[in-house]
């Protein structure tokens, strides 16, 4: 261990093992530790005996449950945008050759009580039970638009310049009202609270064609892929990936204490005794406790059911967003839900989580309008957890530390959080421009 590597990185979480995959195949020297026995950190997937004795203290769940080895139930599960920038990423570094996708089969967002598929185009709007007739036709309009949208062809425009018009005066030229303004900024263009309306509408026209191109690749009921057997898979995919290009990886290291010199400039790493000197030390909140600070807490519910969600047309893999506003809430609540058909769980048997930035202490009550949406559910289990963020100075400490994984149930603010840790390590911008249907083979 005594060696000197370019990067150290701590924790092998999903973020953790996409930057030493980057790292790695830039050409530099990666050490990559973990005090856990396991892949994952805090994004690990656990099997039904270890899910047990986590919430349950105890390693007896019951029978009736099913073997536990055919449980892969991730801890932070995010479903892939088909065309997103994980995709991008996967592609770009080759891992995709390590993984097997499918499908989501379904896109959901809750109104008024209820709970509706999210219209994605034009043709979609006009079905959609979510709007009257002439709102339909507004909604339309504004579809088309977006979907005519290209940024470098003025004519395209309609006279607007959507780096100047916010979200708001835009959607206000075609009329639509407050309840299709909630699905759209929420279900389609992902934002996690209303702030997005008052902000240039680019980012949101961007994020809505990503949504319909997503969606169109498959052809499928929603934008979204997952990984048969779990999230689980990536980190190990990617801890491969960075086998291939001279990495090393190291589980069950426990202290992983980093070391500075007098100037607090990263120096190295101990563990057991051994010392690896580094350049750059890259972890996750846990390893550095005093860089971080504390920015929210997520509260989730993990339930085993022996049925799909209702009202999802009985969808295998789906996901509802609860946007705010509906629940009277600052930010919006996610349901995910994985089954036997992506190999998370026995023949039968469905994986649900609720998922949501705690407002208050109590998870049961706040999560009750997203676990109502679930019908009777086998186990239930609640959690709440700290949501940190560095507050440390990179460019005089050397030490890059992730942000801890917020609620929602996609992946896009994960990624985002990746690749800017890669420009501040790096000084480079992640060159994202890839044939997309690289990705395409494995998810058949």
């Amino acid at each position: 261990m005594d060696e000197e590597y370019d990067v150290i990185v701590l924790g092998t979480g999903l973020k953790e093992c996409i930057l030493s995959g980057l790292l790695s195949v830039d050409g530099l020297k990666v050490l990559h530790m973990d005090r856990n026995d396991y892949y994952g950190g805090e994004s690990t997937s656990l099997n039904l005996v270890q899910l047990w004795k986590k919430f349950k203290g105890s390693d007896n769940p019951p029978p009736n449950l099913g073997s536990s080895r055919d449980y892969n139930v991730d801890m932070t599960p995010k479903f892939i945008m088909a065309n997103g920038t994980l995709v991008r990423v996967l592609i770009h570094t080759d891992v995709t050759k390590y993984l097997y996708f499918k499908a989501v089969d379904g896109s959901f967002v809750f109104n008024k009580g209820k709970v509706h598929k999210v219209p994605a185009n034009d043709m979609e709007a006009l079905k959609s039970p979510l709007m009257g007739i002439f709102e339909k036709r507004r909604a339309r309009k504004f579809f088309i638009y977006v979907q005519d949208y290209n940024e470098n062809d003025p004519k395209t425009h309609d006279g607007m310049d959507l780096n100047r018009v916010t979200t708001r005066e835009l959607i206000a030229k075609f009329g639509l009202d407050d309840n299709t303004i909630d699905f759209i900024g929420h279900a389609l263009a992902l934002h996690r609270d209303d702030g997005y309306l008052n902000e240039p509408a680019l980012d949101t026209v961007k994020r809505m064609k990503l949504y319909a191109e997503s969606l169109a690749r498959f052809g499928g009921g929603s934008p979204y892929i997952y990984p048969l057997y779990g999230l689980g898979e990536l980190p190990q995919a990617f801890a491969r990936l960075s086998a291939v290009y001279g990495g090393t990886y190291m589980l069950n290291k426990p202290e992983c204490k980093v070391e500075f010199n007098e100037e607090g400039k990263v120096i190295g790493v101990t563990s057991e005794g051994e010392t690896a000197k580094c350049k750059k030390v890259v972890c996750d909140p846990s390893y550095l406790p005093n860089k971080v600070r504390k920015i929210g807490r997520v509260a989730r519910a993990i339930a085993i059911m022996s049925h799909p969600i209702p009202n999802t047309s009985d969808s295998h893999s789906v996901q509802i967003i609860l946007p705010q506003k509906q629940l009277g809430r600052r930010s919006d609540m996610y349901v995910f839900c994985c089954s036997y058909s992506h190999n998370v769980a026995p023949k039968g048997k469905f994986i649900a989580f609720v998922s949501t930035e705690a407002e208050t202490d109590h998870p049961e009550s706040e999560l009750k309008p997203g676990i109502d949406l679930l019908g009777p559910v086998d186990e239930i289990f609640f959690d709440i957890y700290d949501r940190n963020a560095p507050v440390n100075e990179p460019s005089l400490d050397n030490c890059f530390i992730s942000t801890s994984y917020d609620a929602t149930t996609h992946f896009e603010s994960t990624v985002e959080d990746v690749l800017n840790m890669y420009t501040l390590i790096t000084g480079k911008v992640l060159d994202l421009n890839v044939d997309l249907s690289a990705a395409s083979a494995a998810e058949e």
